[in-house]
């Protein structure tokens, strides 16, 4: 079995209906019912693993055992489903596992193509494991250019991260994806860096959505866990079985922890889009910032694009930047930070800053993450929901201790 095909031309499944009630209500309410029995408005952490059958083959209810299916995971996925107008979403125990799974449904000698530009997680699934049964994966920096040449007859996903990690390039969802649907492709989009408050890739034509739920949806740094979404029932089946069958499951408690932190994205979302964006703003006017990309800010090379697939042309709580003096002064830079935290992962409450080329895309070849544009003198920042006078005043002063330090160092060498 691997993952059905559009046939010819045919369009995207329709999308689910469009929802009565707006964003913020659907995040406190989807997939949370009252407990019919106490009146409970939160639910209850369901840890039982297997559930009682009032005959043999007949459950109490619709559980039987809680890795094909747990209460607090259904409840889990209806919220993700409505938050990214699909209408159907899968948990899974990590956003790697949720890119594992949809790569396995593919047959061995099918053909991926995928944006340069992605998580250092996802660049060596498809590189080092995907290989190994027999789906080869070709990378490009410049998709909406390049699809139509790079399409064979064996292609059969195309893969997007917009905004890309760690370089916030964005891409034209439904410019790749009515070329991919012409040629039967399923188009995939990882929306991690944005979360579904400000981007819905299936609305611009997507045909499955991802999301490292660890980051924002979860967004208090404390769960690891996936989720796809999608409209396509053939899709439902293939990969609620992939979910079964492998049982890469996460736990009832993440779920109910993860249900609880969606509750809150979009006041998390629009904090942190603010701070990213004052964050910018004075990166920009730094002489010593070499580069500065954030989605949010009129200097980025797409901002038109923003405007198109982002709510109200938001940018993320994620920018990244390049620091005059190399690989030492952006190290040196996380070192003098007193808010960031020097420590990888995104999406929570807290702020964090890393090295991209020596921590999360250090697995990638130097040549290869150049090429992307992840050079050792980038520096990536979430910003959380802290102040952004905070923010923007801890960045300043870390970017003037890495620019006195060097001098200092200069200085005595000579």
């Amino acid at each position: 079995m691997t993952i059905p095909q559009h046939e010819g031309s045919i369009e995207t499944p329709p999308r689910a209906p469009s929802p009565v009630h707006n964003f913020g209500t659907l995040a406190v309410h989807a997939g949370a019912p009252h407990d019919p029995a106490t009146g409970a408005v939160i639910e209850s952490i369901s840890l039982s693993t297997t559930f009682a059958q009032t005959s043999v083959g007949k459950p109490v209810g619709e559980y039987e055992y809680t890795r094909s299916s747990n209460p607090n995971r259904t409840n889990f996925e209806n919220c993700i489903a409505a938050l990214e107008r699909a209408r159907h979403a899968l948990a899974f125990s990590s956003g790697s596992a949720t890119t594992a799974v949809i790569l396995q449904s593919l047959a061995a000698g099918s053909h991926v193509v995928s944006v340069s530009d992605v998580y250092g997680g996802t660049h060596r699934y498809f590189t080092k494991v995907a290989s190994a049964h027999g789906v080869k994966v070709t990378f490009t920096p410049s998709i909406e250019v390049d699809i139509e040449s790079l399409i064979k007859p064996e292609t059969k996903l195309i893969w997007i991260e917009t905004p890309s990690n760690p370089t916030l390039s964005l891409v034209d969802i439904r410019a790749v994806a009515d070329i991919a649907h012409r040629s039967g492709i399923h188009v995939v989009v990882d929306n991690t860096f944005l979360s579904p408050y400000i981007q819905n890739p299936l609305e611009h034509g997507a045909d499955i959505v991802v999301h490292s739920v660890t980051k924002y949806i979860n967004g208090h740094s404390d769960v690891c866990m996936g989720v796809a979404a999608f409209n396509s029932p053939a899709l439902l089946e293939r990969l609620s079985f992939l979910q079964n069958a492998i049982g890469a499951i996460p736990s009832p408690f993440d779920c109910w922890l993860a249900h609880r932190g969606v509750k809150t994205l979009h006041l998390r979302a629009r904090e942190a889009s603010k701070n990213a964006s004052a964050v910018s703003r004075a990166l920009l006017e730094n002489p010593h910032v070499l580069l500065v990309n954030y989605p949010g800010s009129d200097s980025h090379k797409q901002r038109k694009i923003a405007l198109k697939q982002h709510r109200d042309g938001l940018g993320g709580g994620m920018l990244s930047f390049r620091i005059e003096g190399g690989k030492e002064a952006a190290e040196r830079f996380c070192q003098h930070t007193r808010i960031f935290t020097l420590a990888e992962s995104l999406g929570g409450v807290e702020s964090l800053v890393e090295v991209p080329g020596s921590m999360t895309h250090a697995g990638i070849p130097k040549e290869q993450r150049e090429i992307a544009g992840v050079f050792d003198d980038l520096v990536r920042i979430s910003c959380g929901v802290e102040d952004s006078k905070d923010l923007v005043e801890d960045v300043l002063q870390a970017i003037e201790k890495t620019v006195t330090g060097a001098k200092v160092v200069n200085g005595n060498g000579h």
